[in-house]
C-alpha cells in the first residue's frame, strides 16, 4: 500500500490534475478534448507555482540563513520545510494508507449526507496523515494499546472538521475570489484560521475608529501610489534582507549586485503568483460551470455539492502577497522573542501565504486587519509547532531510519523537527492538545466535537 500511494503523491499535482480532471470532466458530461485542456492548464499552474514558489525559497533561504547567523537568532527546533514534513507523514503507517481511508470517509459522508465537499486535494490529505503520526507517535509514548488506531483516529477526526468547515465556508469563498464558483477549500491548514478571523475580525470592528482603517489592496495602490504595489514592496523588502545579510559596510558594498538581485526576484514572485494562479481559473471554469448544470439538471435546486481543491487557487490575491511579505521578517522577530517558542520558521516562510486563503473572505482584504491576524495566529503557531517538536521529531527519525537517502527528513544532531505548515494549525494542535493532556477525555471530546459537527452540517444541508 505504501508503495502504490507512494507511486501516486510523487507523480505531483502538475501529474494526476490533468488526469483527474480529464476523468472528472468525461464523467459530467464535458467533451473529452475540452476536459483535457482544464487538466492542462491547472497543471501547468501547479508546475508555475512551483518554480515561482522554488525561486522564492532558494533566493530568501540563504539570506534569512546569513540573518540569522550573524544575529545569532539559533533555536533548537528545526524548520523541515512543508516537503519534508509531507514526506515524514507519508512515510509513516497512518500516512501509507491515508488516502484511501479518508476517500471512503469522504464518500460515506457524502451518502450520509454530511457534507457537501468532494475533496479531490490528495497532495494535502498529507496533513491528515502528519495529525495521525504525531498522535501516533504520543499515544506509543504513553503507552496506549493499539498507537495505530489512535493515529487513524486523529487523521479521521481532522478530516471530518475541515470537510465541515470547508462546506460552512464555501459561500463565503466563493463570493469573494472571483472565478471560484463551486470550490470549497478542505484544507485543515487554512480552515484552521477562520474561527480566528472571524473572532479577532469582530474584536477590532468594535474599536471606536479602526474602520478608518479600512484598506484594501487597491486602496493601497490609491494611498500610496507605486509604495503600495505588492511588486514594489518585493523589490524594496529583498533589498532590506540582502542589506540585513551583511556582516558590515564593506561586505554591503561588496554585495550590492547580490542584494538588487534579491530585490529583483523577490518583487518577480509578487508579480509573477497572481500570473500563474489565473492559469488554475481558466482550467477549474469550465468543470465547475458542467457540474452545476448536471447537478441542477439532477436535483434541482436541492442538491449543491462542491469540489473540494487546493488553497494554491487562490494565493496570489494581492492582499495575500502583501500581508505575507511584511509578516515574513516580522515572523523572525517574533520567534526570538516570545517566550516559550523554541522554533526558528526559515524553510516553511513560503507557506505564509495559505495562512490568509480563509482569512481574507472575512476581512474583505482588509490589509490592516488581516496583518493583525496573521501576527496573532503565527504567534500562537510558533508555541504549537514548539509544543508538538518532541512528537514530530519521533516521527521523523523513523522515518528517516527507514530511508537513510533522503537528506530532506534527517532532522540535524541536537535538533528537534518542526514545520511551520502543517504543525502551527490550530486544528492539528486541539487534536494533540486533547490527547496529549486529557487523554482519553480528550479522545472523548473530539469525538463529540465530530459528531455534533456533522449532524449540524447535515441538518444545515437538509434545511438548504
Amino acid at each position: 500500500m505504501e508503495s502504490i500511494f507512494s507511486y501516486i503523491i510523487n507523480l505531483g499535482a502538475a501529474v494526476m490534475m490533468p488526469i483527474i480532471f480529464t476523468i472528472l470532466g468525461c464523467c459530467i458530461g464535458i467533451k473529452f478534448s475540452k476536459a483535457l485542456k482544464s487538466g492542462l492548464y491547472v497543471g501547468v499552474g501547479f508546475v508555475g507555482l512551483g518554480v515561482i514558489t522554488g525561486l522564492l525559497t532558494s533566493s530568501l533561504g540563504p539570506a534569512l540563513s546569513s540573518v540569522v547567523e550573524i544575529y545569532n537568532l539559533k533555536l533548537n527546533v528545526f524548520d523541515m520545510g512543508w516537503p519534508a514534513a509531507a514526506s515524514v507523514a507519508y512515510n509513516t503507517t497512518v500516512g501509507a494508507f491515508i488516502i484511501p481511508v479518508c476517500l471512503g470517509v469522504n464518500l460515506l459522508l457524502i451518502l450520509l449526507g454530511c457534507t457537501r465537499t468532494v475533496n479531490i486535494d490528495l497532495w494535502n490529505y498529507w496533513h491528515f496523515a502528519f495529525i495521525g503520526a504525531v498522535v501516533y507517535f504520543l499515544s506509543d509514548s504513553l503507552g496506549w494499546e493499539w498507537p495505530v488506531a489512535w493515529g487513524f483516529f486523529a487523521a479521521i477526526i481532522c478530516y471530518i472538521i475541515t470537510l465541515v468547515m470547508a462546506d460552512l465556508t464555501a459561500k463565503k469563498f466563493q463570493s469573494f475570489y472571483e472565478g471560484m464558483e463551486g470550490i470549497s477549500i478542505p484544507q485543515p491548514f487554512c480552515q484552521g484560521f477562520t474561527p480566528f478571523a472571524i473572532g479577532i475580525g469582530k474584536l477590532l470592528d468594535m474599536i471606536p475608529g479602526f474602520d478608518k482603517l479600512n484598506i484594501d489592496a487597491e486602496g493601497m495602490k490609491k494611498k500610496f501610489g507605486l509604495f503600495g504595489e505588492p511588486l514594489f514592496l518585493g523589490v524594496i523588502l529583498g533589498i532590506i534582507i540582502g542589506c540585513f545579510a551583511c556582516k558590515d559596510g564593506q561586505e554591503l558594498i561588496d554585495n550590492i549586485p547580490a542584494t538588487l538581485g534579491l530585490g529583483i526576484k523577490m518583487g518577480a514572485v509578487m508579480e509573477l503568483i497572481p500570473r500563474i494562479t489565473g492559469l488554475f481559473i481558466e482550467g477549474l471554469k469550465p468543470i465547475s460551470e458542467a457540474t452545476r448544470d448536471l447537478i441542477a439538471k439532477k436535483f434541482g435546486d436541492k442538491k449543491e455539492f462542491y469540489i473540494g481543491m487546493s488553497p494554491a487557487l487562490v494565493i496570489g490575491h494581492p492582499t495575500t502577497l502583501i500581508v505575507s511579505l511584511l509578516l515574513i521578517p516580522v515572523t523572525l522577530v517574533l520567534a526570538v522573542i516570545l517566550p516559550g517558542n523554541q522554533f526558528l520558521p526559515l524553510a516553511s516562510l513560503a507557506g505564509m501565504f495559505y495562512v490568509f486563503v480563509m482569512v481574507l473572505p472575512y476581512t474583505k482584504g482588509n490589509v490592516v486587519k488581516s496583518f493583525i491576524i496573521g501576527l496573532v495566529v503565527i504567534a500562537i503557531g510558533l508555541l504549537f509547532v514548539t509544543l508538538m517538536s518532541d512528537n514530530f521529531t519521533s516521527a521523523a527519525q523513523m522515518v528517516s531510519a527507514a530511508h537513510p537517502d533522503d537528506g530532506a527528513v534527517k532532522v540535524p544532531e541536537g535538533f528537534k523537527a518542526g514545520s511551520l505548515d502543517f504543525a502551527s494549525s490550530p486544528i492539528a494542535f486541539l487534536i494533540y492538545g486533547c490527547m496529549a493532556y486529557l487523554k482519553y477525555i480528550g479522545a472523548g471530546i473530539l469525538t463529540l466535537i465530530a459528531i455534533a459537527m456533522l449532524a449540524w452540517n447535515r441538518k444545515m444541508i437538509n434545511a438548504k
